[in-house]
């Protein structure tokens, strides 16, 4: 009776059972544990470089913590590669026949998890992807540590199929995806790298200005990565000229809204009309412009609501932007006294008690003037400056409300309410007029006499 010899993969895998109750494990673990506390000493040597502060940010290579980001697996998969190689000339390896596949697919995910973050902070598909990226590398390292890997690609290229003149397979479809998403991480990873140090302690006008660099930076990178990852799959580029007269065509119906919003982006960003941080009124929304995106524009109001307006608004509509060319925004609140009061302590208090509030400018201070005349008494109206209405005005404005009406109160200062002249018909041309409040304010009410 012949004796079958055993498959390819399960010899690998009972080999590599024997080797790990060898005692030469033991040297290549102590070798693993020396790799991991010099790869956490150097990692942490860099921080320390660095200054490496958390911030907003996510660090795609030093993370939040030593062993948190991209760069202590990779500096672990360099020191383990030196080890493997040194400890081949004397023993046989087990552990790390192992350890490196698994360092890889940590690497890989790492990178991959860490680029998604930093690139699109705040994308709901983020999360899936992040999950997609670690399934697969860790399929793909099980697969290689058992031997079934060659065996794998080698089925899968047997089914095939023509296109054109070229051969197509199911291996190398999956190896021109994966090329393609390796590429486009790369992109991603520079382009977020570049956007980091564009943006850091920029504000105002160089912001937004840097904001559009980096949109035009991250485009650029992503198509020439995209280029780069389809030749490299071996597509011919030529073949896109009339996928790229369709997209024109398509552009010149179909997304013509979608194509006028990025391109009115890019100009509001170059011609910086309206920049983070202004404090802008449009469509009857206002509030203060928190973020220039490619496709919109994001306001947030005092009261904490959000707009998303679209670019393209921006450009073909009025918009008042308070805060443009003077960040100073003008606002008033109107006080009504007695016609018997005097005058001019009464202006003397009212701009005492603007100036209670801190946020109200000295310079230019607040102004009083008597503005009408009223039914029931004199009407001033108190104007001050302030250079940050993006933190409310109400609240402001009650501030100094009852500042005004302290001092009023304390000088004896009268606050008439509404008062109606009333005729009665029964007394003739001659008769009396009887003048009585239209409304009683409530201590008035809570004194008078009960029926």
């Amino acid at each position: 009776m012949v004796k079958t010899p055993p498959p390819p993969a399960l010899a690998q895998i009972e080999h590599l059972l024997r080797s790990f109750f060898h005692p030469t494990v033991l040297i290549e673990l102590a070798a693993l544990a020396l790799c991991v506390g010099l790869a956490w000493l150097a990692v942490a040597a860099l921080r320390r470089a660095f200054h490496h502060q958390d911030d907003s940010r996510p660090s795609i290579l030093l993370g939040r913590k030593v062993v948190d980001g991209a760069l202590f697996p990779i500096v672990l998969l360099g020191l383990g590669y030196v080890a493997r190689a040194l400890l081949r000339e004397w023993i046989s390896l087990a552990a790390f026949e192992i350890v490196i596949p698994v360092l890889i697919a940590l690497v890989a995910i790492r990178v991959g998890v860490k680029v998604l973050q930093a690139a699109f902070p705040r994308s709901p598909w983020v999360r899936p992807m992040e999950r997609t990226i670690s399934w697969l590398a860790w399929f793909i390292m099980v697969l290689w540590v058992t031997g079934l890997l060659p065996r794998v690609l080698q089925e899968l290229d047997e089914i095939s199929w023509k296109v054109g003149g070229s051969r197509m397979s199911v291996r190398t479809l999956l190896e021109g995806v994966l090329t393609t998403g390796a590429v486009l991480l790369v992109t991603l990873w520079i382009s977020s790298a570049i956007e980091a140090r564009l943006l850091r302690s920029a504000t105002g006008s160089v912001l937004s200005v840097r904001k559009a660099l980096s949109n035009a930076l991250r485009a650029l990178l992503l198509f020439l990565g995209l280029v780069l990852a389809l030749s490299a799959v071996g597509i011919d580029l030529t073949a896109l000229s009339v996928f790229g007269g369709a997209l024109g065509v398509g552009i010149g119906f179909g997304l013509q809204k979608l194509a006028s919003n990025y391109v009115s982006g890019f100009v509001i960003l170059a011609e910086r009309s309206v920049r983070i941080g202004d404090n802008v009124r449009i469509d009857g929304f206002e509030g203060r412009i928190t973020d220039i995106a490619g496709r919109y524009t994001l306001i947030r109001s005092a009261v904490g609501r959000e707009s998303i307006v679209p670019n393209e608004m921006l450009i073909t509509q009025r918009v008042e932007n308070l805060s443009l060319a003077d960040p100073r925004v003008w606002h008033s609140t109107v006080v009504s006294v007695g016609y018997d009061s005097d005058v001019e302590l009464v202006m003397r208090l009212l701009g005492e008690a603007a100036l209670v509030s801190p946020r109200v400018l000295r310079d230019p201070g607040p102004s009083v003037a008597l503005s009408a005349f009223g039914a029931d008494g004199l009407e001033f109206t108190i104007g001050f400056w302030i250079v940050d209405p993006e933190n409310g005005v109400l609240s402001l404005r009650s501030e100094i409300n009852l500042a005004v009406l302290r001092a009023l109160r304390a000088h004896g200062i009268d606050i008439p309410y509404p008062q109606r002249v009333l005729h009665w018909a029964g007394a003739g041309a001659g008769g009396d007029a009887i003048a009585e409040p239209a409304a009683k304010p409530p201590s008035d009410a809570a004194d008078a006499p009960r029926a």
